[in-house]
């Protein structure tokens, strides 16, 4: 009996000043694509409109233990888009809003991943839409439930910087403010 106590102080000790690790490292390498959302908001003629796109592939390789070395990429297929209408679905992929027929797709490549605390990352990545290309900054929080890894990022485009919506739709009946959110899942390996 005498013993434990020694024994046990020593334990609290040794992880009250982080000498033993209390959560270990955990990997992302595959993203459950069903399971992921990619959404986007934007106002219209002052109302707030909410889409998703329905198809888009998804890549990472994320270690807890090294975040700074993680990579993500992502391919959207645009003519997947739903903004609530098959009216506005067909209207975003004529040549003035995304073009599909010349630019089928939106992709983002991760450059680099800064630790922010608390789970929260910054991840820069050039973004290409309607072949030009922007780099962006998004930020993201990892959720770690039930051996899952759930990223939840989000950033704001402005349409204007990558020449969506020309024309008679340049005039602001659009805003040109873009809200993009994502959740990503992602098993642990």
């Amino acid at each position: 009996m005498k013993h434990r106590f020694p024994t046990c102080a020593v334990l609290v000790a040794a992880l009250a000043f982080g000498a033993l690790p209390c959560v270990q490292a955990v990997e992302y390498t595959q993203v459950n694509e069903i399971a992921s959302t990619i959404s986007f908001t934007y106002k219209q003629f002052s109302s707030r409109v909410y889409g998703t796109f329905r198809k888009f592939e998804a890549t990472l390789d994320f270690d807890t233990a090294n975040p700074s070395a993680g990579r993500a990429a992502l391919t959207i297929q645009l003519d997947s888009i739903d903004a609530g209408s098959s009216d506005a679905n067909s209207e975003l992929q004529k040549p003035a809003w995304f073009n599909t027929a010349t630019y089928p797709v939106a992709t983002f490549e991760s450059t680099g991943v800064k630790v922010m605390g608390d789970n929260r990352y910054s991840i820069t990545g050039k973004l290409t839409l309607r072949g030009i290309t922007r780099e962006v900054e998004v930020p993201v929080l990892l959720k770690a439930e039930n051996a899952i890894g759930i990223f939840d990022g989000k950033l704001t485009l402005k349409r204007s910087d990558f020449k969506i919506g020309e024309g008679e739709w340049a005039d602001g009946v659009v805003s040109d403010k873009i809200n993009i959110r994502f959740r990503m899942v992602a098993p642990e390996q």
